[in-house]
């Protein structure tokens, strides 16, 4: 019986050493695919009080209209939030033009058909492809991510002590900060590392480094005519912005409605501790 157990307990031992030598092993691995934590940017859309700036939104757009439109979907966007409050400011009349210039598939028609016409306000953006794998065919058998909610979906970890403070600040914008990053990141690999497979492309920003998007944009590629710089840096923040409109374009409505319940708790709040104090005045 001593035997048994004395076997027993030195298999254990066997395994847990076993395990903690695969531990150490893969250590170096993980190291090799971690994730560079973006530099945090200055959002106009910050905190409770934020909100998206027009011509900011206006800009990122003309840039998903002249570089991502042809690979990346839009497909939870409706032309008509081009002009809706708190969004990139457009006209209705403008917003109508912009639907205009894209092709919508519609049907059947009486014949039975499918068919293509001028899109409309209630209308939400094409996508690009038909389906996935001709959007895979097309870019190399890369899928390209829909940008409706992207900037929500894409994150990383803040650590320890940054956390505990955006807690009090309500720092969310740790999508912008990461597509900010991705779109600035690309450079020439450190100590002549290989891509694992062709046709990747190495960015200091992207999980594991290799990246099968070339760099989208260079400075100058897209003209603005405001006199804002047009840098990498200036089109990653403008398109960055933009997709975090894509993906919450009611927030400014949602943090006016959030401000009016707090004034309104607020103020409840006092008149109930002056009619306790009233109700129970002769009491105490």
């Amino acid at each position: 019986m001593a035997n048994t157990t004395i076997g027993r307990a030195g298999r254990a031992l066997a395994a847990a050493a076993a395990l903690g030598l695969a531990g150490l092993s893969a250590a170096p691995a993980q190291a090799a695919g971690e994730t560079v934590k973006p530099p945090a940017q200055s959002w106009s859309f910050s905190g409770p009080f934020g909100k998206y700036d027009a011509g900011q939104l206006q800009r990122g757009f003309k840039i998903y209209s002249e570089v991502c439109a042809s690979c990346h979907a839009l497909s939870l966007v409706a032309f008509r939030n081009l002009h809706e409050y708190g969004g990139p400011g457009f006209t209705e009349d403008q917003a109508r033009a912009i639907a205009e210039d894209h092709k919508v598939q519609d049907g059947p028609n009486d014949a039975g058909e499918m068919f293509e016409r001028p899109g409309r306000l209630s209308d939400r953006f094409p996508k690009p492809f038909p389906n996935e794998n001709a959007a895979r065919a097309a870019n190399g058998g890369a899928y390209p991510p829909d940008f409706s909610l992207l900037a929500k979906a894409r994150t990383y970890e803040r650590g320890f002590p940054t956390f505990l403070f955006d807690i009090v600040t309500q720092y969310q914008e740790q999508g912008p900060d990461y597509i900010h990053a991705l779109l600035t990141g690309y450079a020439e690999p450190k100590h002549g590392e290989k891509p694992p497979r062709p046709g990747l492309h190495y960015n200091t920003y992207f999980p594991g480094h290799w990246i099968a998007m070339a760099q989208p944009i260079q400075d100058g590629q897209v003209e603005y005519t405001d006199g804002t710089p047009a840098t990498v840096d200036q089109y990653g923040k403008d398109i960055a912005a933009f997709m975090m409109w894509a993906a919450e374009p009611h927030m400014a409505a949602r943090k006016g409605t959030g401000m009016v319940v707090l004034i309104f708790l607020l103020i409840f709040g006092a008149l109930l501790y002056f009619t306790k104090r009233r109700v129970w005045s002769a009491v105490h």
